[in-house]
This record gives C-alpha cells, sequence and structure tokens, in this order.
C-alpha cells in the first residue's frame, strides 16, 4: 500500500517514502474549504482540499526525490499521479444542506478549474504520466436514494437510480474531459489519462447479477433498514446498525461508499480494460518497483 502522508510525516522513514506517498483525505474537497462552507451554511468541511494537499505534496519532496530541483523533476516524471478521485464533496455538502441541483451545477465551473490548475502545476513540476478519475455516479447512491424522492419518471427504468443526479456527475465528467483534451493539446509529451469511474461503476449497476451482486445494487450491506438500508442519521458502526452476511454481494457497502467486491472489479475495469482515455497499458507498462505513485485525492 502507498504510505499516508501523515503517516510518515516527521518519522524520518524516506525509505518507505519511496514507494511513494498517498495525501487523500476522507471528506476533502477539490475548492478550498472556506468557501465550501460558505455555500453550505452550517456545514464543516475538512480542511483538505486539494490545494492543501498540492501543498503537503511540496513539503514532503525532500524525502521523496532529495534536495535538489533536477533530482525532483527526474523522480516526478518516472512516476505515476493519481489525482483524484476529487470534486464529489464539493457537491454533496451543499446537496446534503438542501440546496438545488440547478444551484450546485453553477458550482462546477470552479471546481473543474481548481483540478486543472493543480494538474497544470503538477505538469510545471515535471509530471509525465497523469491519471485523472471522474465522478461516480452518485443517482446511485442509497445515501441519495433515500434522501432525495423523485416522481416515477426521475429513475432509470433500468438500473432504478435518480436520472437527473446521474445526469449531473455527466456534466462534471463532460466537462472535466473538455479541459483534459486541451492539457494534451498543450502537453503533448505528457500523457494524460482519463479514469472514466462513473462508467466501470454504471456497468455493474446495469446487470448486478452479471457481476455476483445478487443482493442487489442500491441496497447498503450495513445500515439500519429502509428500501435502501440508509439512515443518515444512524450510519454503519452505530449500536442500531446491522451488518450484512455477504458483502462480496453487495454493490454498496454503507450508502455512500462501495464494498470491497465493487471496488475490485472497477479497479480491474479500468487498469485493465476499457475504462480510460487513453487506455492505461497502451501507453503505460507496468512501473518498477523503483518508481513512485503519488495520490491527491479525496478518501474512498
Amino acid at each position: 500500500m502507498i504510505p499516508p502522508y501523515f503517516g510518515i510525516k516527521g518519522s524520518g522513514s524516506v525509505v518507505a517514502s519511496r514507494q511513494g506517498m498517498n495525501y487523500a483525505v476522507a471528506g476533502s474537497t477539490a475548492i478550498d474549504s472556506s468557501f465550501v462552507e460558505a455555500i453550505a451554511s452550517g456545514s464543516v468541511v475538512i480542511n483538505g482540499s486539494l490545494g492543501v494537499q498540492l501543498g503537503w505534496f511540496k513539503q514532503s519532496l525532500p524525502s521523496l526525490c532529495g534536495n535538489t530541483t533536477s533530482d525532483c523533476r527526474d523522480y516526478i516524471g518516472r512516476s505515476l499521479i493519481l489525482m483524484g478521485e476529487i470534486g464529489g464533496n464539493d457537491y454533496n455538502i451543499p446537496l446534503s444542506k438542501g440546496k438545488s441541483i440547478d444551484d450546485v451545477r453553477s458550482y462546477v465551473p470552479l471546481v473543474i478549474d481548481t483540478i486543472i490548475s493543480t494538474i497544470n502545476e503538477l505538469i510545471e513540476m515535471g509530471a509525465q504520466t497523469l491519471v485523472i478519475p471522474g465522478n461516480f455516479p452518485i443517482g446511485c447512491c442509497p445515501s441519495y436514494l433515500t434522501t432525495i424522492v423523485s416522481e416515477k419518471e426521475g429513475y432509470d427504468p433500468l438500473t432504478g437510480c435518480l436520472t437527473e443526479l446521474n445526469e449531473f456527475s455527466e456534466y462534471h465528467n463532460q466537462m472535466l474531459q473538455t479541459k483534459l483534451n486541451q492539457i494534451r493539446e498543450l502537453n503533448p509529451n505528457v500523457v494524460v489519462i482519463y479514469a472514466d469511474y462513473y462508467n466501470a461503476a454504471m456497468q455493474i449497476y446495469n446487470s448486478p447479477d452479471e457481476y455476483g451482486f445478487t443482493n442487489g445494487a442500491l441496497k447498503a450491506c450495513c445500515g439500519c433498514g429502509g428500501p435502501y438500508n440508509y439512515n443518515a442519521s444512524a450510519r454503519c458502526g452505530d449500536a442500531s446498525t446491522t451488518l450484512c452476511d455477504e458483502p462480496d454481494k453487495y454493490v454498496s457497502w454503507d450508502g455512500v461508499h462501495l464494498t470491497e467486491a465493487a471496488y475490485k472489479l472497477i479497479s480491474k475495469s479500468l487498469f485493465q480494460g476499457p475504462y480510460t482515455t487513453p487506455e492505461f497499458y497502451s501507453l503505460c507498462p507496468r512501473p518498477s518497483t523503483s518508481q513512485g505513485t503519488v495520490g491527491l485525492s479525496s478518501s474512498i
């Protein structure tokens, strides 16, 4: 596993850090936390935005690659940088506070510009290979299916997911891909790989039984009852919640995050299958153990 930044910060564990570093933070946002708090009044947002994570990355470079600019530029250039998935919490937080989808849609350009700005800064530092994921289909998330009730026509007849929320995720992803194409044009020697988390997940929601998820795609394994086994006031781990017997037959773990079985299938679909643009192994040979990995994202 890639060691977490705070796990080795100050420990002098230079050997461990040579594996790379993970700067992801649970609940983090792309845009500055103070902005999200302002648009979702009453929320306390984790101060681990993408800009904060980038700052940690810069601070840790001496332990990763040495003290010289040329050494670090070479190290960064040989590393695979996973930049995301991030941006989901920028929307989840205001949506959970009652903001309309139309209101939250207006934040998408700012979220995308923040992500793109960070990518450009990493490229200026020497990054040559970056994987940039899009967002998941949030309309299939049990938490949203529980808290947002729609008319019959608001649900996808095949999957049961909320159509408007999934269209919102697609809007974010389309804008992100447009911006990534611009980066490719300006940096023809840099490999920018878009990871299609949305469709890698949708293959499961479209045919859950085909992939072994026989207990359904929209009901959480760990929860507190109801049609989707999700209750915002009694989340997985609370005394009132129960755990399913076979988590590997569920897509959703706790109504917000997926199960290990679902993530495993998505991961395989991305790195060995067709859900990246360009396809991952068509351009990137398997890295040697001397190369590092850096991840900046929200924690999933």
